[in-house]
């Protein structure tokens, strides 16, 4: 028996004569507008038979159209998205971009529906021009209205001056460096050419200087090899004050002069002396336009223009309140993305009723206060941030008047009357009324969230690169740091993976050498880093996001370029775990000055500040001769500026910390000594911490003032902590103000204690301190332990 023939599904329309047999038919026609390099869209088509056999509707009909035969596709011809165009009585009603199946199985029977009821009750048709077109076409109108704006408000001509890179530089091989410097200080090069000056183009070129003792000397040296000559303005538009601007890079006339007065100037840095000093820049616009016509007869100065309208790139909220999101949501994505927003934010939430009410608080009192609130609060709603030019002004303009009745009548094209909900009085979209309060409500949402990023050993070749593109997806870079991981520090920022069989290989992996840490700020920047990052597997990476940081600089699994948290409370565990406790500002900057690092820093390579500080402390305390300790006493005796709080032991080279300290925690060891948590962010307490230890030893401290032998001897048994802690008695305070000499009477009068070893962790000098003197003190005692390289305090 014969096989049955298949019916064809779609017809295909190769020219325009088929185009416009097809849209002459009665019914609703699909058409997947395709380029000739792609093909139409095979992954709608078993979708496309499904509803046709399932509606079983003569009117519907599909085709498929190539775009670069038929006139009527002009204007779709090179786009590389999936069109499907929707007409009906030869007219288009509706249009989808993208393989949207949701979207196009339920627009189907819906414009059909729409379609019977046009022929059979004679209701009217609905039609629409393509949005995207329209966009377009206000967007070209908007920009033909700014030229011929600029056209008849031509300005002045632009100041220019001339740069000239003399034979010296030239012949050094600085051209491309000096020019590239003049691009980044924001110079517009407007012509540029080597020339080759003759004895008596120089003579004429400077005969200003004629008169000048070195005239001769300078003639000789411009006319000895090529020189590069350049045309100079600024970027704005009357290049105004370029000649002054240039002068002050290019600095002083003479070399030797600009290397002491100006050393980052480009004579400074490129010549020798008077003659021979790398560059000339006009003096003033009379001389510039003298030696414009000198080296460039022809060349016309270009007018500046007209300052054009500025375009404001702008960000706003939109809210898909409940009921709409239920029933429309593609529907309205697809309108946000035809109108051009870039959806940079997005994020679907159950509010409370008291986070409804918060937010419109401004509302309250009301009458449709409680309504709105409910509308706010019956199911999930989408919060989107858009992005595009004068976002806050077209958002508003899309969504049409707040009030549904007012919106259907004045404004039928608008969202909010498109997607009104039957029986709900209250509109189905909310949009931002002005820039102030889109940041806030925009903060509201997404408020501003820290995450730790970490570049790798294997990625370091790349880290420039990763930072740039980092910087570009909008995340700010609230804090960095290049170090090499301890052992113990690695399995910590990698808990979460350990017993598992490539867990060790990570390890010894992540201490191969230095990674770079970031703690990188942005609304929802945990999710939006992974996003950057891309899959784990690099070859997974290439197929699914070939754009993500990991498909273009990872190597493998385990090489895999970056690490990022999990979750925001990993986050706020491993930012901790790696920098200490800082705090950030709303905007995710982080509050007051750099916290102290360089706990972190690999103890057998590179020994972390805390460290040194501790062998210095040694030094001073422990190995020095009676004569320089007392030498040592008598310029202590002033208190110096800026004097660095002493630091408690910090763990041996290759020692490392408990499993459970990290750099944070490493802080609060130094400080066990005094009995109390290191806090970086307060200015004065280590040398709070120090009053404890150095109470304790006072008995000890008269014995080393007797014999500075036995202090080496004492500094020797009770470590570097201790020694530092009788110093910091002795010594005079820095961060507490001018030294008291009652005060420090006073403790070397105390009786003498038995030699206390140092108060286990958890605060058992605490209570002491408490007891015998006030912290305002214990910080006046503070002493200055290292004279030769002081160690940074934390960040007040």
């Amino acid at each position: 028996m014969a096989r049955k023939k298949e019916i064809q599904l779609q017809e295909e329309l190769k020219n325009q004569e088929q185009w416009d047999d097809f849209l002459s038919k009665k019914g609703l026609g699909m058409i997947d507008v395709y380029q000739a390099w792609a093909g139409p869209c095979a992954a709608v088509n078993g979708m496309l038979r499904r509803i046709k056999n399932e509606l079983g509707d003569d009117l519907l009909r599909f085709a498929s159209a190539e775009a670069d035969n038929i006139e009527a596709l002009e204007r779709y011809r090179g786009r590389c998205q999936p069109t499907f165009l929707f007409f009906a009585g030869g007219e288009l009603v509706h249009v989808i971009r993208g393989a949207n199946a949701p979207l196009i199985n339920k627009a189907i029977p819906d414009l059909l529906k729409a379609e019977h009821s046009v022929l059979e009750d004679g209701s009217e048709r609905k039609v629409i021009t393509d949005p995207i077109f329209d966009q377009e076409d206000k967007e070209a109108d908007a920009e033909e209205e700014e030229e011929e704006a600029g056209e008849e408000d031509a300005g002045p001509q632009k100041e220019v001056t001339v740069a000239i890179i003399k034979p010296d530089a030239v012949q050094a091989g600085h051209v491309e460096d000096i020019i590239q410097r003049v691009k980044d200080a924001g110079f517009e090069i407007l012509a540029q050419e080597e020339r080759m000056l003759t004895e008596e183009e120089a003579r004429e070129f400077y005969s200003h200087k004629a008169d000048e003792e070195f005239f001769d000397e300078l003639v000789a040296f411009m006319a000895s090899g090529p020189s590069h000559v350049l045309v100079l303005s600024k970027g704005d538009e009357a290049g105004a004050e370029v000649i002054d601007e240039w002068r002050k890079i290019i600095g002083p006339f003479d070399s030797t002069v600009a290397k002491e007065e100006a050393p980052d100037s480009l004579r400074a840095q490129y010549g020798t002396d008077k003659s021979m000093n790398a560059l000339h820049g006009s003096d003033s616009h009379e001389m510039a336009t003298r030696e414009l016509a000198f080296f460039f007869p022809n060349f016309q100065i270009p007018k500046s223009e007209a300052k054009p309208a500025e375009k404001r790139l702008q960000r706003t909220l939109a809210l898909i309140r409940p009921d709409a999101l239920k029933e429309h949501k593609d529907e309205i994505l697809a309108k946000i993305q035809e109108a051009g927003f870039t959806v940079a934010l997005q994020k679907e939430m159950q509010l409370t009723k008291d986070q409804a009410a918060e937010f419109y608080k401004e509302h309250e009192g009301q009458d449709y206060f409680d309504q709105l609130v409910e509308s706010m609060t019956c199911g999930p709603l989408l919060a989107l941030g858009l992005a595009r030019e004068d976002a806050v002004e077209r958002w508003r303009d899309l969504l049409g008047p707040k009030e549904v009745p007012v919106a259907k009548e004045e404004a039928p094209d608008s969202l909010r009357a498109q997607f009104a909900v039957e029986d709900v009085p209250i509109n189905q979209l909310h949009g931002s009324d002005s820039v102030d309060h889109a940041e806030k409500e925009v903060q509201f949402f997404f408020p501003m969230q820290q995450t730790l990023a970490v570049v790798k050993p294997d990625a370091q070749e790349h880290k420039d690169a990763i930072i740039a593109r980092i910087k570009e997806a909008g995340f700010n870079i609230a804090f960095q740091k290049e170090t090499s991981l301890t052992e113990e520090l690695a399995q910590q920022l990698y808990t979460e993976h350990e017993g598992k069989e490539f867990y060790g290989q990570l390890v010894e992996h992540m201490t191969s050498g230095p990674s770079l840490f970031m703690v990188l700020s942005v609304e929802d920047a945990v999710e939006r880093f992974r996003e950057l990052m891309g899959p784990t597997d690099p070859e997974v990476a290439k197929e699914q996001c070939p754009d993500s940081l990991r498909a273009q600089f990872a190597s493998d699994m385990l090489k895999n370029a970056l690490h990022g948290s999990s979750d925001p409370n990993h986050a706020q565990e491993k930012i901790k775990a790696i920098f200490g406790d800082i705090e950030f500002n709303p905007d995710g900057t982080v509050k007051g000055a750099e916290p102290e690092l360089d706990m972190v820093t690999q103890g057998d390579t590179e020994p972390a500040e805390g460290q040194e500080g501790e062998k210095e402390g040694e030094g001073e305390g422990g190995e020095k001769p009676a004569e320089e300790a007392e030498k040592k006493e008598e310029e202590e005796a002033k208190p110096e500026e800026g004097g660095e709080a002493p630091e408690a032991e910090a763990p041996a080279a290759g020692e490392a910390p408990e499993a459970e300290a990290p750099a944070a925690e490493e802080q609060k060891e130094e400080a066990a000594e005094g009995g109390e948590e290191a806090k970086p962010e307060e200015g004065g307490s280590e040398g709070a911490q120090e009053e404890t230890s150095g109470e304790q030893t006072n008995a000890e401290q008269e014995g080393e003032t007797k014999d500075e032998n036995e202090q080496k001897e004492a500094g020797e048994k009770e470590g570097s902590e201790q020694t530092e802690g009788n110093e910091g008695a002795k010594e005079s305070p820095e961060e507490g103000g001018s030294a008291e000499p009652a005060a420090q009477e006073e403790s070397a009068e105390k009786p003498a204690e038995a030699e206390a070893a140092p108060p286990a962790e958890g605060g058992e000098g605490e209570g002491e301190k408490a007891e015998e003197k006030p912290a305002e003190d214990g910080e006046q005692k503070e002493g200055d332990k290292t004279e030769e390289k002081p160690a940074e305090t934390p960040a007040e």
